[in-house]
C-alpha cells in the first residue's frame, strides 16, 4: 500500500529542491504539479516517509475505504492523487486541523478538480514542476546565474562552453523527461511517440474528454507544435491542421483539446507581460504557444536532430515566419529560463506590441515591476540588429530594465561594449 519504491537510488537534483526545502518549513502541504514524467513523483519520494500511489487500485481502493491512513507521522506522499479527487479534501481538512509544517507532498499530472473539491487556495501550495532545464541536464556548468543578473547589479558575465549547435538541437529531439532522455536513440524516440500515444489515447479521456476523432485531435497537436514561439492565432493553428479542407472543425471542437492539455500541462503557453508600471502602452495580450518540452514538439512533427539541422520545417506549415530551429532553440530556452525565474520568486512572459513591430522573447519581471529582458538567438554571434528591441525597451524602462540578455549558441559569456548588453550561451545560464 505505502511504499520508499518511488525514492531513485542516485536522484538527480532539481532547481525546484530548493523551493520545496524553504516552503516545507512553514507550509503543512504541497501540491507538486506538471507533465507526467518530469520528475515529480522522484523529486516528492526523496522528501517523504510514507508513499501512496494513486494508480494503484488497490491503493485507491484502500484510502477511499480508510482516508485516516494518510494521516500520522509525515512527511507523506500521494503520487498522482488525481485518481482518488477526495485525497486533496482529505489534505485541505488535515490542514485546517492544524497539520504540521511539512506533512504532506501531493503530486499530480492534471490540474482539474472534481466538482466537489476545494481549489485548497490558502491551505495546500501549488509548486509547479517542468522538465529537466539545460542547468540540470549536466551539459556543463553554468557561469552566469539568472538571480544575479536580477539584483540589478550588472554582474560580471563570463565563461565559456563547448557546448554547440549540433548538441542543442540533440538536446531540443533528446526531452527534459529523466526517464526518456538517456535511452538509446531509437528507444527514445520510440518512447516519446509513445507518450503522445498515451496522452492521445488515455490521459484525455481520464481528464474529462471524450476524443471522437483521434486523428483531427493529432492533426491539430501538430499544428500547435508547429506554431511553437509564435502568436500565431488559433484561428491559423487549426487551418494549419487541416490544409485544403473547406469545411474546418469549429472553436468548439477545438477550443476543449486546448483545455484539457493546458491542464494535462502538456500546453505550457508563455503569458504576455503586463507590465505593473504604465511605461508601455499598446501591448498585445495573445500568448507564446509552448508545448512541455521541446521534444513533443519534434515528435509530433515527425522530426530528428538531422532533419532540424537541414533545415526541414516539417510537414505541417509554420503559421508564422521564422525558421522552426529557431522557434524549439528559443522553446528550450524558455524551459530553462521559467525553472531558473521560479528559483528566484520572478515571473516570466514575453512583450509584443500590437502592431509587432517590436518583440521581446522573455520578460523576466520581479515582484517590484523591475525587470530583465531576454532575447534568444540561435547564432553563434549577435550583431547590432540583434539587440534593437532590447534598446528601444531601455529607453522606455529607463532604470526599470535591470538588464539586457541574448542568449545564444555560441561559445562564450560577455558583455558588449557598445550597449552593455550581455550574451550568454544557452549552456551557461542557470538559476
Amino acid at each position: 500500500m505505502s511504499s520508499h519504491s518511488l525514492a531513485a537510488e542516485h536522484y538527480l537534483p532539481r532547481t525546484v529542491d530548493g523551493e520545496l526545502d524553504e516552503l516545507f518549513t512553514g507550509a503543512a502541504a504541497i501540491s507538486l504539479e506538471g507533465a507526467k514524467g518530469v520528475g515529480k513523483s522522484a523529486t516528492a519520494a526523496e522528501r517523504a516517509t510514507r508513499t501512496f500511489l494513486m494508480e494503484d487500485p488497490a491503493v485507491r481502493e484502500a484510502v477511499a475505504a480508510a482516508p485516516e491512513l494518510l494521516r500520522g507521522t509525515g512527511p507523506v506522499l500521494i503520487d498522482e492523487w488525481q485518481h482518488l479527487p477526495m485525497t486533496w479534501d482529505v489534505v485541505r481538512r488535515a490542514v485546517d486541523a492544524g497539520a504540521a509544517p511539512g506533512q504532506f507532498l501531493l503530486t499530480g499530472s492534471a490540474s482539474s478538480f472534481s466538482p466537489g473539491s476545494h481549489s485548497g487556495a490558502g491551505r495546500i501550495l501549488k509548486v509547479r514542476m517542468r522538465p529537466l532545464s539545460l542547468a540540470e541536464r549536466g551539459l556543463g556548468s553554468p557561469t552566469v546565474s539568472l538571480a544575479a543578473i536580477l539584483t540589478g547589479t550588472q554582474p560580471d558575465v563570463s565563461g565559456e562552453t563547448s557546448v554547440g549547435l549540433p548538441e542543442y538541437v540533440e538536446e531540443i529531439c533528446g526531452s527534459g523527461f529523466p526517464g526518456i532522455r538517456g535511452l538509446p536513440h531509437r528507444v527514445r524516440r520510440a518512447q516519446l511517440r509513445g507518450y503522445v500515444d498515451r496522452v492521445v489515447d488515455r490521459d484525455m479521456v481520464e481528464a474529462g474528454l471524450r476524443v471522437r476523432k483521434e486523428a483531427a485531435l493529432r492533426r491539430w497537436m501538430a499544428a500547435y507544435a508547429a506554431a511553437t514561439s509564435s502568436v500565431a492565432s488559433y484561428e491559423k493553428i487549426r487551418d494549419a491542421a487541416t490544409p485544403g479542407e473547406g469545411n474546418k472543425p469549429a472553436r468548439s471542437t477545438t477550443e476543449p483539446y486546448r483545455n484539457v492539455l493546458e491542464r494535462l500541462f502538456i500546453l505550457d503557453p508563455l503569458p504576455a507581460w503586463q507590465p505593473t508600471q504604465s511605461h508601455l502602452r499598446q501591448l498585445a495580450a495573445a500568448p507564446k504557444h509552448h508545448l512541455a518540452d521541446p521534444a513533443l514538439a519534434t515528435t509530433l512533427l515527425g522530426l530528428g536532430p538531422a532533419s532540424l539541422l537541414h533545415g526541414d520545417q516539417g510537414p505541417v506549415p509554420r503559421p508564422q515566419d521564422g525558421s522552426l530551429l529557431g522557434a524549439l532553440f528559443e522553446s528550450l530556452v524558455t524551459l530553462g529560463v521559467r525553472t531558473y525565474a521560479q528559483r528566484a520568486e520572478a515571473s516570466v512572459g514575453h512583450l509584443r506590441t500590437h502592431r509587432g513591430d517590436h518583440e521581446v522573447d522573455l520578460i523576466v519581471e520581479r515582484d517590484d515591476g523591475r525587470v530583465v529582458a531576454i532575447e534568444t538567438k540561435v547564432a553563434t554571434t549577435v550583431s547590432q540588429d540583434d539587440t534593437v528591441h532590447l534598446r528601444w525597451l531601455r529607453d522606455r524602462l529607463g532604470d526599470d530594465l535591470l538588464d539586457a540578455v541574448v542568449v545564444t549558441s555560441g561559445r562564450y559569456a560577455y558583455r558588449r561594449p557598445e550597449d552593455g548588453v550581455a550574451v550568454v550561451p544557452a549552456a551557461l545560464l542557470g538559476p
